[in-house]
């Protein structure tokens, strides 16, 4: 939930849908320090490697995957001046079309809102203890986070 801090915080690891909407309100509510919130949705895509895909199945190490989104927040925290925050991330078995994830980002300027959220997304998915399985054609298999987005974040440290 959010804390007492001036950055203000929300991690959710949760099975259960979110409302979109509902979580951009608790972002703005009685924030009249910021003028940006940013946010970032992902959801389940029907193809993935040129494969068709019917879902995906998340686990993550409970304790260990809060502490490390945690960490991703508080190195976001140290490169922009940024307000409150929520990451909710979906496990168990998602559909087609499903939500996955949830970033938020407020701040007082849009650039440190758009480039903390594009950061903390990009290291969530490299960093963050998730394990994805999916179903394509049939068949299951354990998805390792591609080299793209290894990339991606990589490109933050210079």
């Amino acid at each position: 939930m959010y804390n007492q801090e001036k950055l203000m915080v929300k991690i959710s690891i949760q099975e259960a849908d979110f409302n979109l909407s509902e979580e951009v309100n608790l972002l703005e509510k009685l924030n009249n320090e910021d003028g940006a919130v940013v946010t970032f949705s992902g959801r389940v895509r029907n193809v993935n490697l040129d494969k068709s895909v019917s879902g995906l199945f998340l686990e993550h190490y409970p304790g260990m995957t809060e502490k490390s989104l945690e960490k991703i927040i508080e190195q976001a925290k140290q490169q922009w001046t940024i307000g409150r925050v929520t990451i909710i991330h979906r496990i168990g078995q998602l559909l087609v079309g499903d939500q996955i994830v949830f970033v938020g980002v407020t701040s007082k300027h849009r650039k440190e809102a758009f480039a903390a959220c594009e950061f903390i997304m990009d290291y969530l998915k490299v960093e963050a203890p998730f394990w994805k399985k999916e179903l394509s054609d049939g068949e299951e298999s354990w998805l390792d986070a591609k080299q793209s987005d290894k990339d991606k974040a990589k490109n933050w440290q210079s």
